[in-house]
């Protein structure tokens, strides 16, 4: 392409300190260097952990930075050393790394990578280093994506090629909460044919959790949330009951023991509140319960030891155990053969002018209204997939 090897001027969202406006910015994308890739972003989505970086996490080293990390692009150009990808190839950019060399990429156990930004970075929420400028300034590219720009450019290790009939702009939500939810059902979990499981918290994640527990074959499904208008959707991806835990003067995990026979299979918390991590694990049957943290603080978390000593397992998960290289084309492929569901999560779509109707902490749209109701009710991992920003 003419513009390989060259600084390509673009559009993008920069997020110029917390809890402020978005600023649609002309920045400017370095070429890609050695083992690199730059990707024309076509389109992204809205996971929550963006808003938890703007609204709730604030730390200011964070800043600025250009959000996003649920995009799908297309190859512009490569780096020296770079052999799997060419321009032209259809690929979605993962916050989560695959170097397939150390010692956790060749572990079966693990998704984990040594070379994850994760590792060090994690009170900046990405690498330090970036190919993004505006203004005279770095910009930090968000879980070392950034993918709320035209152009991104990042290490081949985060970048899965997929299938060339792919549609971009359906498939860059299988770049984190789709197989997060559903990879802590089938993976993490492990649920089995005939269990009863309970998912906390109707996000997108918790739909794809639900999902995941439907198509392992799980005999009954319990939703739980304090919205009820998320029923209806979760009853679309398997749900068989629903519980609204404010409709009872009692705790959930109670009125889940009484329903069960003393507790579920499995439990999955896709909220990243720590009294909800905890009543999942105590709704959990003892002597073979497992419950799986799927929600994202950084607070401590609690619970008594007779919970585990009783016999019941807990689990965090990541991406939902996936191992991006692996498993992110066959989830591609499952959602082009109808295997699995993601049209279904795509709730608006908007162009990236429009992104503050969505995030602005100021904005009046009725959109962000309802977003703001659901983040403050702690059962919400990632209400939304504001998708489609078409660049």
């Amino acid at each position: 392409m003419a513009t390989a090897g060259k600084v390509i001027k673009c559009r993008a969202a920069v997020a110029w300190e917390p809890n402020a406006p978005l600023v649609i910015e002309e920045i400017e994308v370095g070429p890609p260097q050695e083992g690199e890739i730059r990707i024309k972003i076509v389109a992204s989505s809205l996971c929550h952990t963006e808003m938890f970086h703007l609204f709730e996490g604030k730390d200011k080293r964070g800043f600025p930075t250009v959000l996003g990390h649920e995009g799908a692009g297309v190859v512009e150009s490569v780096g020296p050393g770079v052999t799997d990808f060419k321009p032209g190839d259809k690929v979605i950019p993962v916050s989560v790394a695959h170097c397939g060399e150390c010692r956790f990429c060749k572990s079966p156990k693990t998704n984990l990578c040594e070379r994850s930004w994760i590792n060090d970075h994690v009170d900046l929420m990405s690498y330090p280093t970036t190919c993004f400028t505006c203004r005279g300034q770095p910009i930090l590219q968000f879980t070392s994506t950034g993918t709320f720009s035209e152009y991104i450019v990042i290490n081949q290790i985060y970048v899965v090629k997929i299938h060339d009939d792919a549609p971009l702009d359906r498939v860059c939500l299988l770049g984190c909460g789709i197989p997060t939810g559903y990879g802590a059902a089938v993976n993490t979990a492990g649920v089995t044919p005939g269990s009863v499981c309970a998912v906390f918290g109707l996000g997108a994640v918790g739909l794809a959790a639900v999902m995941g527990c439907k198509n392992a074959g799980a005999s009954r499904i319990f939703a739980v949330d304090i919205n009820e208008q998320k029923f209806e959707k979760a009853k679309v991806f398997g749900a068989t009951d629903f519980l609204n835990p404010k409709a009872y003067d009692k705790p959930i995990s109670e009125v889940l023991a009484e329903l069960t026979n003393g507790g579920v299979d499995f439990s999955i918390e896709c909220v990243g509140n720590p009294e909800v991590m905890r009543a999942a694990l105590e709704s959990c049957i003892k002597g073979w319960g497992v419950s799986v943290l799927v929600g994202y603080t950084d607070v401590d978390f609690s619970a008594r030891p007779i919970q585990l000593i009783s016999g019941k397992t807990w689990k965090g998960t990541l991406l939902g155990g996936y191992k991006i290289k692996d498993s992110l084309p066959k989830l591609v492929n499952d959602y082009m053969t109808g295997k699995i569901m993601v049209d279904e999560f795509i709730t608006h779509k908007m162009d990236l002018e429009q992104i503050n109707d969505i995030v602005s902490p100021k904005s009046n749209n009725s959109i962000r209204t309802n977003l703001l109701d659901d983040l403050m009710n702690c059962f919400h991992k990632s209400l939304f997939k504001f998708h489609s920003f078409i660049f």
